[in-house]
C-alpha cells in the first residue's frame, strides 16, 4: 500500500509517493504550480507531470493522494484539486487541502495542535478538538501578514525613507543596507523601485533577510522592527488557539523565516514560552501523503 503526497509550495511544487511508514519510494519536483501565478491549465499540467514521474518509479499501487496547492484553497477550488489528481489517479481516495493543512501535519505527525506561519505572509493555522481547522492571519499583504517577509521588508523600507527626510536617524544603519541590497544610489530611487508594475511584492519580501541580519548583528531599530513581528506572529497564534478551545497545544514553526535559527524565530519563541525552536517532524509533502494516510483509515 502506498500514498501519494502533492505539495504546490509558492515557489517549488514535490510530489512523493511514500509506503505506509512514510518512506518515501519516489520523489517529483518540479517549479512553481500555483494556478494564480501560471493559470490553472499550465498547473494542472505540470502537476500531472510529476505525479505521472513519481509514479514511473514505483511499481506499488497508490490507494489514497492528498493534495495542497498555493493559490488553490480547497475551500474554493475543490473541484479542481479533485479533477487534476483524479485524471492520474482514478481509482484513488482523492484529499483535496491547502498548503498550510499539510504542512501543519507533516509538522506535527498528525492532524492535530498548532502551527505558525512566517515566509512572504504570515498566518497561523490550529486543529481544534473536533478536527475543525482553524486559521487566523493570512490576510495578504495588502491587509496584515504582520511578521511576514513582505511586512519585516517594508518596515525596512518605510524606515528608510523616513531616514532620508531626517525624521529618523536612528534608522541610518538599516537604511543604508537597503539603499546597499538594492544597488540604489541615493535613497530617493527608491520612489521607482517600489512603485514599477507589476508591484515587486515577492522580491520585497525577499529583503526581509535585511531586517534580520541586521538586528542579529545588534541594529536596535531593525531588532525593534523584528520584536514587533514577532509579537504579532505570537498574537495569531494565541488567536488560533483559544478559537480552536485548545488548551497548551504544541506549537510548530514553518515558512522560510521560522524555518531556522534567528532573530525572528528566537523572538518568537520567547514570545510563545518556548526553549528551542520547534522542528517540523516531516516536510509538507510527506504531511501530504500522511494526510491521504490519515484520511483512508478513517
Amino acid at each position: 500500500m502506498a500514498f501519494m503526497g502533492i505539495d504546490g509550495g509558492g515557489s517549488t511544487l514535490r510530489v512523493a509517493v511514500v509506503d505506509a511508514a512514510l518512506v518515501p519510494q519516489a520523489v517529483a519536483t518540479r517549479a512553481t504550480a500555483n494556478p494564480s501565478v501560471i493559470g490553472h491549465e499550465a498547473a494542472a499540467a505540470l502537476i500531472q507531470d510529476a505525479m505521472r514521474e513519481a509514479l514511473s518509479q514505483t511499481s506499488v499501487p497508490v490507494e489514497a493522494a492528498a493534495i495542497g496547492v498555493a493559490g488553490a484553497s480547497a475551500a474554493h477550488s475543490t473541484d479542481w484539486l479533485l479533477r487534476v489528481v483524479r485524471e492520474v489517479l482514478p481509482n484513488a481516495l482523492i484529499v483535496p487541502s491547502t498548503d498550510l493543512m499539510i504542512a501543519l501535519v507533516g509538522a506535527h505527525g498528525g492532524l492535530r495542535d498548532v502551527m505558525v506561519l512566517a515566509g512572504t505572509g504570515s498566518v497561523a493555522l490550529a486543529i481544534g478538538a473536533q478536527g475543525q481547522p482553524v486559521q487566523s492571519g493570512g490576510w495578504g499583504y495588502l491587509l496584515g501578514d504582520e511578521g511576514g517577509g513582505y511586512w519585516l521588508a517594508m518596515e525596512a523600507l518605510r524606515a528608510c525613507a523616513r531616514w532620508h527626510d531626517g525624521n529618523e536617524p536612528q534608522a541610518g544603519e538599516l537604511a543604508r543596507r537597503v539603499v546597499t541590497a538594492l544597488g540604489l544610489a541615493r535613497g530617493i530611487d527608491l520612489i521607482p523601485w517600489v512603485y514599477r508594475q507589476p508591484p515587486p511584492t515577492r522580491e520585497i519580501a525577499q529583503h526581509a533577510s535585511l531586517v534580520i541580519e541586521a538586528a542579529s548583528e545588534g541594529d536596535a531599530y531593525a531588532a525593534a522592527i523584528v520584536a514587533r513581528g514577532a509579537a504579532a506572529l505570537a498574537g495569531i497564534t494565541r488567536s488560533a488557539i483559544a478559537r480552536a478551545g485548545l488548551s497548551a497545544p504544541a506549537v510548530q514553526f514553518c515558512g522560510g523565516l521560522l524555518g531556522f535559527d534567528n532573530a525572528l524565530s528566537a523572538a518568537l519563541c520567547a514570545e510563545l514560552g518556548l526553549s528551542e525552536r520547534p522542528v517540523p517532524l516531516y516536510a509538507p509533502v510527506i504531511g501530504a501523503a500522511l494526510l491521504a494516510k490519515i484520511r483512508l483509515e478513517g
